[in-house]
């Protein structure tokens, strides 16, 4: 309803110069809902069960958690986009069309090189069936569903769930909220704030103002 809702506003205001009647189009608002995560044995576990044959499949996963990529990012990634020198990785036009670097952390950087050494690809990281194409979003997505059943967690795990667990983790980390936005390439700092909302230890640490009163002890019974 919102995409229609957006059609025929761009219709009435910019190809009929009729912005008076785009006025009694409405959007509909859903209810937002907190993003489900896996914890850090869960996204070891996920990685590891990644099917094969070579390391491809464990490589694009490790790259959505590691370094907080969207599923379109990791498929998109070329060989030269890994800056050993720098430990960073080039994500060019991410959501918004917007060019911005990622983390590369050292063992991402050793799974990456052996990953590699399986198919020496000049070009796209993660080559499809076809080397000249990448692998695609659907492809990735069904590797994760794989990795998940062999793991033993639900269907509901998909490679935007790693990016979840990406952001809530370095939270609980005690990581800046605004380095998180930075590497996840938020436009606002209020879409990364809602990870706040499922850091459990970042939520434990925060002392109740009911612990600061002084209140009457009642009597034990007699």
């Amino acid at each position: 309803m919102n995409g229609q809702a957006s059609a025929l506003r761009f219709f009435f205001t910019i190809t009929l110069g009729r912005a008076d009647l785009a006025h009694q189009l409405a959007r509909t608002h859903y209810p937002r809902k907190l993003p489900l995560l896996l914890t850090l044995d869960q996204v070891a576990r996920l990685i590891e069960a990644a099917p094969g044959p070579g390391l491809k499949h464990k490589a694009a996963l490790s790259v959505a958690y590691g370094a907080g990529l969207r599923g379109c990012e990791v498929v998109m990634l070329r060989v030269g986009d890994i800056d050993s020198k720098r430990m960073l990785i080039r994500v060019e036009m991410g959501k918004g069309r917007k060019d911005r670097h990622a983390m590369l952390s050292p063992q991402l950087l050793e799974l990456l090189r052996a990953g590699w050494l399986g198919c020496r690809s000049k070009g796209w990281l993660f080559p499809g069936r076809d080397p000249l194409l990448p692998m695609t979003v659907r492809q990735l997505n069904r590797v994760c569903h794989m990795a998940a059943e062999a793991a033993g967690l639900g269907s509901w795990v998909t490679p935007h769930t790693l990016r979840h667990s990406f952001a809530t983790h370095l939270l609980e980390s005690d990581i800046d909220v605004r380095v998180i936005q930075v590497l996840l390439g938020h436009a606002k700092l209020d879409t990364t704030a809602r990870y706040t909302h499922v850091a459990t230890n970042v939520l434990r640490t925060v002392m109740s103002p009911l612990e600061r009163l002084t209140l009457p002890r009642e009597a034990p019974p007699a």
